[in-house]
């Protein structure tokens, strides 16, 4: 990660995508585990932990929100989802259409963190010439 003020949507940017990435995974993970007795889905909360972090401080602009991120502490936490709860009789609380939607859901917002990624650093590119 880079230090520079100038990077600090691109840093930020970066981590969601990196949580996305392995929510990605996970989903995948609980599609493959889909008959699995006992298994219970895995998710990835990182946008709560951004949202928390954002509105940590109420009378700033996003800008300096941006800038006072502590990025260290925005990591994705993972967790079981439902973790008691099963409608199965095998325990297993997947539902294999619900992680679809899940999958294609986090592939357009994948898809548009790299799009916002690229147009900062064309930006960045843009403002060096």
């Amino acid at each position: 990660m880079f230090s520079s003020n100038a990077f600090d949507y691109i840093n930020v940017l970066d981590k969601a995508a990196d949580a996305s990435w392995k929510r990605h995974e996970l989903i995948s993970n609980n599609i493959a585990n889909q008959d699995t007795p006992e298994y219970k889905r895995q998710d990835i909360d990182f946008e709560a932990q951004l949202q928390r972090a954002l509105h940590h401080s109420k009378y700033k602009s996003v800008d300096e929100k941006v800038s006072n991120l502590k990025l260290g502490r925005l990591n994705g936490r993972q967790y079981t989802d439902y973790g008691g709860f099963s409608y199965r009789l095998d325990d297993n609380n997947v539902d294999p259409e619900m992680e679809q939607v899940y999958l294609a859901s986090n592939q357009l917002k994948y898809e548009g963190l790299m799009n916002s990624l690229t147009t900062e650093f064309t930006n960045l590119k843009s403002v060096m010439k």
